[in-house]
């Protein structure tokens, strides 16, 4: 049984690009418009056009919008304690197609799994580049990181867990 090939596809389509959307964060320390805002197109377009969508329309469209509204606001709030930027526009494009493909529901756990992985991997990250704590690292892989997560946990392992305790009776 498993999962069907249109959903593996996506699958693979997704974790794909998250994957080289966190290598580029890595290197450039920036996620391009044209990798992220087809990431949000596609999300909608799956979730609207297959019938094995990960999330339905309305939780999509919701999660795409929530996802880039957090950020945005979050980036507003940090500027007007700082009078600079503290997290890239580049980011909340990213959680918002995470929001597209995953639905609004994933996003706090996305969040929360980042923030996480985010604070063990920058403390990491600033030691091996020999740099302080007020040096800049990029989100964007642990947001990656987050949402493949997400994805492995709430969409591909537990239709995997549920066929083989079916075929264990």
């Amino acid at each position: 049984m498993g999962l069907p090939y249109p959903a593996l596809l996506a699958a693979i389509f997704l974790v794909t690009l998250l994957a080289y959307l966190a290598y580029v964060d890595l290197r450039t320390f920036r996620l391009p418009d044209r990798m992220t805002i087809p990431l949000i197109g596609t999300g909608i377009s799956f979730n609207y056009l297959s019938p094995y969508r990960l999330t339905d329309l309305d939780a999509a469209l919701l999660g795409a919008s929530l996802g880039y509204a957090f950020i945005w606001l979050l980036n507003k709030l940090f500027r007007l304690l700082k009078q600079q930027d503290g997290i890239g526009m580049g980011d909340a494009k990213l959680l918002a197609g995470l929001g597209a493909w995953l639905g609004w529901l994933a996003l706090p756990r996305i969040l929360f799994l980042a923030s996480i992985i985010g604070l063990l991997g920058g403390i990491l990250w600033l030691k091996l580049n020999k740099k302080n704590y007020k040096q800049a690292f990029p989100f964007g892989p642990f947001l990656a990181i987050a949402g493949i997560i997400e994805l492995l946990c709430s969409q591909i392992i537990p239709p995997f867990l549920s066929i083989s305790l079916i075929s264990v009776h």
